[in-house]
C-alpha cells in the first residue's frame, strides 16, 4: 500500500470513528472501532456482527447492521480481495462455498479472491463450528449480506469518484462500471469504499439466480493445489520451535484406571525425555487416565509406546459384549419395546384382517468406527506466567468445534477465555469424530507438565480403539398391505443404545421418522440397551442406520404387494406437503417424488436385466435433504457381488458450487458402501476387537462404481451435503440384491451374509 492510500484510509478511519463515537456518546474506543472494522490493517473490511455476542461489539454491531455471523472482505488497492472463511475445513468444501457466496453478490472477480482461514474468535466470527450439514444453511442469507453490502460500499464509492447516479453504475468482474464504458476497479475504490456507511441490511436487494456468474458453477478447491502437491497443513503437520513429542496410552477397556507402569524402563529407552502416569477425570470427553510418553521424535514415542506394561484397575471399566448385544435383541424378537413412541390408528385390526398381507423382518447394523485418514493429533504450548503474569496456551488443533477448546481448558486447566489461544487447522477426514476433546486434554496436560510444546499423536490403532463409535442396534419391523397392495399399518420395535438411560448419538426414535406420518395406522416401540462403549455422531447420524432399515423394509412390502417399488414410494408420499407444515426443512413430498422419479428415470428402471443383475431403489430424506438412489447391482453363483452404477438424484435447493456438491455425493456414495460391505466394529470384555486395515476392511478403488449424479436446482433454501446422499445407498443396494438373486439383505456388514467384492 502506497503512503498515499494509507493516510487516505487512517483519515477516512478517523473520521468514520469520530461519526461512529458522535452516534453512540463515546461509548467506543478508537482502537475498539479499528479492532471491529479492521481497518487498522489497510484496505477495506468489511464486517457483521453477531447480536448475540455478549460484548462491546455487541451495540456496534446492531449500529452497523448487525447478522447472524461475523465474516471479513478485505480489498487491497492493488486489487486483490482477501474473504476469510471461519468454519473448519474437512473435505466437505465450505472453504470454497462461502466465499463463493460472498464474491457472487460482490461482483468479484473469483480469479482476484484469495481464501484464507480466518482467527478462532468467537467475538468476531460467532459460532465456528462444521457438522451436521448445517453450514450452508446456516450462512448462506449472511453470505449474501456481506457481499451485496460491500458491492452497494464500492458503487456509492465509485458514483463519488465519477460523479454519476449510483443507479447508473453495475459491479461486475471486480470493477464498477457505467453505462458510457468509464469504469473503476475495486482495487481504485478500495480507499474511498472505506468511507461509505455500511448499507441497511434491510434495503439490500439480491442477485436472481440467473444473474448467477459464480454460484452453482464448478470451482476448484481454494486448497486443490496445496493438496495435491503435498504442501497442505494438516494438524499433524503442525511444527513449533522446541517442539517435543507425545503419545498416550489408556486402559484398552473403556473406564479402567492407571495404577502403575513400567515408567524407569521406558525413561531409558532411546529418544524419551519422560513418561509419568496422569490421574485424569474419568470423563471419555476429556482426559481419561493413562501413561504419557514424551520424547524427541513420533517414532520414539511410538516405539516406547509398544513396550509399556501397564496394570490396569478395571473395576470400573467397560465390560460390554457385542456377542451379549446380539442374544438379548434376538431374545426381544416378536415383542413390542418396553417404551411407546407413538400408537395411533388401530394397527392390529390391520394386521388380523385376513384380506391383508402382513410380513415382518428383523434387521440388524453393528457398531463403525470413523477412521479418520489423518489420526487424532494436537499440538499444545503451555506456558507458566512468571512475575504475576496468567498461565496461558496456545493449541493447534484439527477440531469441527474449535471454540469448544475454551470451555474444557477452563474446566480441566482453570484457564479463561483470554489465556488461550487456538489455531484452527484442516482436517484430515472427521465426520463428527473431531467435536470432541479429549486429545485436545491429554496434550495440554503433557505440555503443562512438561514446561515446553507437545505434540501429541495417536497411533491407528489408538484412533480405531478409542473412537466415538456409530452406535450399533436392531430394529423389528411389521407391517400390511391391503388387498389393492396399498401400505395400510406399519409397526416399529427399535433395540437402540443408551448411556445412563439416554440414548446415545444416532440411536434417537423420532416419530417424524418417515413413514410414521404418511400412514393412518403406525406404532413404534423401543427397548433401550444401556452400554459403557463410547458413541458419537457418525455421517448422517441415526439416518445412515434407520434408511437401511426402513428402506429395505418398504421394499420387502412392494414385493409382497406385487408392486413396481418407484410406485409403491410414491403413493406412500401422497399429494405435495411439507411433512411437519410448520417446519420447512422436514420432508417434503412433491420434492421426495421428484428425486425418486428422477433417478428411477436416469438409471432406466423396468428394463430388463441379465440373470443375476438387478435394479435396487431407494429413497431417504435428511439434514433438510431429498435424495433417491438406483444402485445396479450383479451377484454371481459365488456370491461376489459388484455393483457396476449408482444413480443419484438430489434436491438440497441450489448448489453454491457444482465440483464441490459432485464430490460430496461420491463420497457418500463410496463411504456408504465401504461402509455396508466390510466395515464392523466389535467389543469383549469392553475391548474394541478391531486394530487397522487388516481386520477394518476399506473399499479398494478397483471396487468403486460409476456414479451418476443429477441435481434438482429448486427454489428452496440450500442446504449442505456432507451427509444426505450417505443414507440410501445400503438400501438401494440391498434392494437390488434381492431383485438379483432373491436373498433379502437384512444384516450389515454384507460380509457377514456371505457375501464378497
Amino acid at each position: 500500500m502506497s503512503t498515499l492510500d494509507k493516510n487516505v484510509c487512517e483519515a477516512a478511519a478517523e473520521k468514520l470513528v469520530q461519526a461512529v463515537q458522535t452516534e453512540v456518546q463515546g461509548k467506543y474506543s478508537r482502537r475498539s472501532f479499528l479492532k471491529l472494522t479492521g481497518m487498522a490493517g489497510g484496505g477495506f473490511v468489511l464486517a457483521s456482527v453477531l447480536p448475540a455476542i455478549q460484548s462491546e461489539a455487541t451495540d456496534l454491531g446492531s449500529l452497523v447492521g448487525s447478522a447472524e455471523l461475523n465474516a471479513f472482505i478485505k480489498v487491497s488497492s492493488d486489487g486483490r480481495i482477501t474473504i476469510y472463511s471461519s468454519n473448519p475445513e474437512m473435505g466437505q468444501g465450505i472453504k470454497t462455498a462461502l466465499p463463493m457466496i460472498i464474491a457472487e453478490e460482490m461482483g468479484a472477480k473469483w480469479e482476484d479472491v484469495e481464501v484464507l482461514q480466518s482467527e478462532i474468535d468467537a467475538e468476531r466470527f460467532g459460532g465456528q463450528f462444521a457438522g451436521g450439514s448445517t453450514t450452508i444453511p446456516r450462512s448462506f442469507d449472511l453470505m449474501r449480506q456481506m457481499g451485496a453490502s460491500a458491492r452497494e460500499m464500492f458503487i456509492a464509492a465509485a458514483s463519488i469518484a465519477m460523479e454519476l447516479p449510483r443507479d447508473e453504475l453495475k459491479a461486475a468482474e471486480s470493477v464498477v462500471s457505467h453505462t458510457s464504458g468509464r469504469s473503476l476497479s475495486f482495487g481504485q475504490l478500495a480507499a474511498l469504499a472505506a468511507k461509505q456507511p455500511l448499507p441497511d441490511p434491510a434495503s439490500l436487494e439480491f442477485k436472481d439466480r440467473e444473474d448467477y456468474t459464480i454460484i452453482g458453477t464448478s470451482v476448484s478447491g481454494v486448497d486443490n493445489l496445496v493438496m495435491v502437491t503435498g504442501l497442505a497443513l494438516f494438524g499433524i503437520d503442525t511444527k513449533v520451535p522446541g517442539m517435543l513429542f507425545g503419545a498416550y496410552e489408556k486402559c484398552p477397556a473403556f473406564g479402567g484406571r492407571a495404577v502403575s507402569a513400567n515408567l524407569a524402563e521406558i525413561k531409558k529407552l532411546s529418544g524419551i525425555t519422560d513418561a509419568f502416569l496422569v490421574e485424569g477425570n474419568d470423563n471419555v470427553r476429556e482426559l481419561m487416565s493413562g501413561v504419557a510418553i514424551v520424547g524427541t521424535s513420533t517414532w520414539a514415542v511410538f516405539n516406547a509406546k509398544k513396550q509399556l506394561k501397564v496394570k490396569w484397575d478395571e473395576s470400573g471399566a467397560s465390560k460390554d459384549s457385542w456377542r451379549q448385544l446380539v442374544a438379548t435383541a434376538e431374545s426381544l424378537k416378536g415383542q413390542s419395546g418396553e417404551i411407546e413412541v407413538e400408537n395411533k390408528g388401530n394397527v392390529d385390526a390391520e394386521f388380523a384382517n385376513d384380506a391383508n398381507k402382513t410380513i415382518s423382518g428383523f434387521y440388524e447394523f453393528p457398531f463403525v468406527s470413523h477412521f479418520c485418514l489423518e489420526p487424532m493429533n494436537c499440538t499444545a504450548d503451555y506456558k507458566k506466567g512468571v512475575a504475576g503474569a496468567k498461565d496461558t496456551v496456545e493449541v493447534w488443533v484439527p477440531t469441527q468445534a474449535p471454540t469448544r477448546v475454551f470451555p474444557v481448558a477452563k474446566s480441566m486447566f482453570g484457564l479463561d477465555a483470554e489465556q488461550v489461544t487456538v489455531h484452527q487447522t484442516r482436517l484430515g477426514g472427521s465426520f463428527g469424530r473431531r467435536i470432541f476433546t479429549e486429545y485436545v486434554c491429554e496434550v495440554i496436560q503433557m505440555s503443562r507438565h512438561m514446561g515446553a510444546p507437545v505434540k501429541l499423536t495417536w497411533t491407528r490403532e489408538d484412533s480405531v480403539r478409542h473412537d466415538f463409535y456409530r452406535s450399533g442396534g436392531f430394529q423389528e419391523l411389521k407391517g400390511s398391505v391391503d388387498k389393492k397392495g396399498k401400505l395400510v399399518a406399519w409397526e416399529k420395535h427399535h433395540i437402540g443404545m443408551s448411556a445412563g438411560g439416554k440414548p446415545v448419538i444416532g440411536a434417537q426414535f423420532r416419530v417424524t421418522e418417515f413413514p410414521f406420518l404418511n400412514l393412518d395406522n403406525v406404532r413404534g416401540t423401543k427397548t433401550m440397551l444401556d452400554i459403557d462403549t463410547p458413541c458419537g455422531p457418525w455421517r448422517a447420524p441415526g439416518a445412515n442406520t434407520t434408511a437401511f432399515v426402513v428402506q429395505s423394509f418398504l421394499h420387502e412390502l412392494s414385493q409382497t404387494a406385487g408392486r413396481d417399488h418407484e410406485e409403491f414410494l410414491i403413493e406412500i408420499m401422497g399429494e405435495p406437503r411439507w411433512f411437519e407444515p410448520d417446519n420447512i426443512r422436514s420432508l417434503n413430498t412433491g420434492r421426495a417424488v421428484d428425486v425418486i422419479k428422477l433417478a428411477a428415470n436416469k438409471a432406466g428402471w423396468g428394463r430388463k436385466m441379465p440373470k443375476g443383475r438387478a435394479l435396487g431403489l431407494a429413497f431417504h430424506f435428511c439434514h433438510a435433504g431429498h435424495v433417491a438412489e438406483v444402485a445396479e447391482v450383479s451377484v454371481d453363483k459365488n456370491m461376489k457381488l459388484t455393483v457396476h452404477k449408482v444413480t443419484v438424484a438430489v434436491d438440497v435447493g441450489p448448489i453454491i458450487n457444482m465440483s464441490g456438491a459432485l464430490s460430496q455425493v461420491e463420497g457418500s456414495i463410496i463411504d456408504g458402501l465401504s461402509t455396508m460391505v466390510g466395515q464392523k466394529i466389535t467389543m469383549e470384555r469392553g475391548r474394541i476387537e478391531q486394530s487397522n486395515f487388516h481386520d477394518y476392511k476399506v473399499l479398494r478403488i478397483a471396487a468403486a462404481p460409476e456414479i451418476d449424479v443429477h441435481f434438482i436446482q429448486s427454489d428452496f433454501g440450500p442446504t449442505g451435503l456432507g451427509e444426505p446422499a450417505l443414507p440410501p445407498l445400503a438400501p438401494a443396494v440391498g434392494n437390488a440384491i434381492y431383485a438379483a438373486t432373491g436373498h433379502r439383505v437384512r444384516k450389515m456388514p454384507l460380509t457377514e451374509e456371505g457375501y464378497t467384492v
